[in-house]
């Protein structure tokens, strides 16, 4: 598979991820299926399933908003470090009743999607374009839709939030 950091047309940006329990991971067909009801404007590119036909990997583009995702399964200690550490670091008095309902839902979590966003790279070489025009509206489509999917919850680990 040919990860989109190996492609010098897109730019990494920023990464987020679900977590999910690992008994919801979906199918790839489920992936696929989803992915059609989002309309024509995203791309599926290098999907992988494991033997069971349950998603690995894929990588997901969005030609309109210049963007690109991959999208990766990740399971182990690795996922239940991270769901400890979050689960540690959450001030609970300061969670509305929706917040605190997915952080509920985390503590079970043994699972999780890496979504790593890219932004399609438009300008000559040399010339340095401005953040601040990376629209994420693709990027928090795609992980909202992914997070229903797998009753997951969405973070956004620079910040340590919930999305």
């Amino acid at each position: 598979m040919m990860s989109l950091f190996e492609n010098e047309g897109y730019r990494w940006r920023e990464t987020y991820f679900v977590l999910f329990r690992s008994k919801d991971r979906p199918s790839a067909e489920a992936i696929i299926e989803w992915i059609k009801t989002l309309g024509p404007r995203y791309e599926v590119q290098e999907l992988r399933r494991d033997e069971q036909g349950l998603f690995e990997s894929l990588t997901l583009l969005s030609p309109d908003d210049f963007a690109a995702m991959d999208i990766t399964y990740i399971v182990g200690e690795e996922v239940q470090e991270q769901v400890s550490t979050l689960c540690k670091e959450v001030a609970f008095d300061r969670l509305g009743k929706q917040e605190r309902r997915k952080w509920d839902r985390l503590k079970s979590c043994d699972a999780r999607f890496d979504i790593y966003h890219f932004e399609q790279v438009v300008l000559p070489d040399g010339e340095e374009d401005d953040e601040s025009f990376l629209d994420p509206g693709a990027l928090l489509i795609v992980l909202q839709h992914i997070a229903k999917l797998c009753h997951g919850v969405g973070v956004d680990p620079q910040s340590g939030t919930l999305v």
